[in-house]
């Protein structure tokens, strides 16, 4: 039986580790990415990130709050994929919390009055946690040999 516990904390740890995901909304009939610097808070059973009150983002959660987080560290071959519920929230001390040096491109400071948190709750994830480049490309091409599938790593579906 799969370790539940150890799947959910695995999607935290990568998650947190890679810390830049590209986040999918809807527009319209349209889905759109775009990368953002994410915080991730297991205690809280949350991803934040720092948004302006301006950007077509807030109006697509708006309409649309489902959404989905795509991690990627593709040197390490690791992926965490996150679906989830967003929300932009007007929360000034959560700003001052999240501040760090890639705000800093966006903004002048925390005070910034057009500065919102977006929160995604999360409620599914999925990771794929492979041993890295040259052994995945190793095992790849041992199995292309033998006719066997190749062992690339953890990868689990989680219901968070």
């Amino acid at each position: 039986m799969p370790d539940f516990e150890h799947d959910i904390q695995k999607v935290w740890d990568l998650a947190d580790k890679i810390g830049f995901c590209m986040l999918t909304t809807q527009t319209g009939t349209d889905l759109r990415a775009r990368p953002m610097s994410a915080y991730a808070e297991r205690l809280e059973n949350a991803f934040y990130f720092l948004t302006d009150v301006t950007s077509h983002k807030d109006d697509e959660i708006a309409q649309h709050p489902k959404v989905c987080l795509a991690f990627g560290d593709s040197k390490g071959q690791k992926y965490v994929s996150v679906s989830g519920t967003a929300e932009v929230q007007n929360d000034r001390e959560m700003i001052r919390e999240l501040w760090a040096t890639p705000a800093k491109a966006w903004w002048d400071g925390p005070e910034d009055p057009s500065i919102r948190v977006l929160k995604v709750t999360p409620s599914f994830a999925e990771y794929w946690d492979s041993p890295g480049t040259v052994v995945s490309y190793i095992k790849m091409a041992a199995a292309a040999l033998t006719s066997a599938k190749p062992d690339m790593g953890d990868n689990a579906k989680v219901h968070m």
